[in-house]
């Protein structure tokens, strides 16, 4: 019985020790290990990131050694978190949740939808290399949803914002939709964040059941281009 009690208390003891190690990680700047990231929970993962836009928007942003990252993460990476985004140049995830080098999977498409291939990328970041959330990141102001709203033919483009228009099926809004009509455009870009992180779960087993086992939350939120301001949804 002693015997059992002191080696759950040294378990105990080392999870502790590495759960402090993966927030002491976040503020020295150090990259994150198996051993670091696999400490952290998905609601952890989630502040560090809700910290990282504070910090963003504050202007209090950590001042990294980032070519002591480059050299650390040469042979390794175990990022904590995931980013669904968008190619628009003023949402860079790294710099608006204030993380560096190692810290997150980015992976960025006009409009920040999902497909096959995407969901597929993240199974990758999830299952086997370790993170611990997905956040759909939309933001304000977005050309791919105006362009969804506005139904615009462009080459290839076409085919790109047809998988944002379900979405605009699914508001309560009369009339013909316009990009002109800003209220419609958030209302859009809020319903395509909210349905891109319901389709991950409703097309992948794998990210589902990491998610019925409390290993990974799944989570949408906007982003605001004119404060940087990050807000989230339920």
């Amino acid at each position: 019985m002693i015997s059992r009690r002191k080696a759950m208390m040294s378990v105990g003891a080392l999870t502790g020790a590495a759960i402090a190690s993966s927030a002491s990680a976040q503020q020295s700047c150090e990259v994150f290990t198996s051993t670091t990231q696999s400490a952290v929970t998905p609601d952890a993962a989630l502040k560090m990131l809700q910290d990282g836009n504070d910090r963003f928007v504050a202007g209090r942003t950590r001042n990294c050694d980032l070519m002591k990252q480059v050299r650390e993460t040469s042979t390794q990476q175990s990022p904590f978190a995931t980013i669904v985004g968008c190619v628009d140049s003023r949402v860079p995830p790294e710099m608006v949740f204030d993380q560096r080098l190692g810290d997150i999977f980015a992976s960025r498409v006009a409009g920040n939808y999902v497909t096959t291939d995407i969901i597929g990328g993240l199974e990758f970041t999830t299952k086997l290399a370790g993170s611990k959330l997905i956040v759909v990141l939309g933001h304000s102001e977005c050309g791919a949803v105006k362009g969804a709203a506005d139904d615009a033919k462009l080459g290839n483009l076409t085919a790109t914002l047809a998988n944002i228009r379900p979405s605009l099926a699914k508001l309560n809004y009369s009339g013909v939709p316009s990009s002109k009509d800003k209220k419609l455009v958030q209302m859009l870009a809020d319903q395509n964040a909210k349905d891109a992180a319901k389709m991950i779960m409703d097309k992948s087993e794998v990210i589902a059941t990491l998610v019925k086992e409390g290993k990974l939350k799944i989570v949408s939120a906007m982003h605001d281009i004119s404060t940087g301001k990050i807000s989230w949804f339920a």
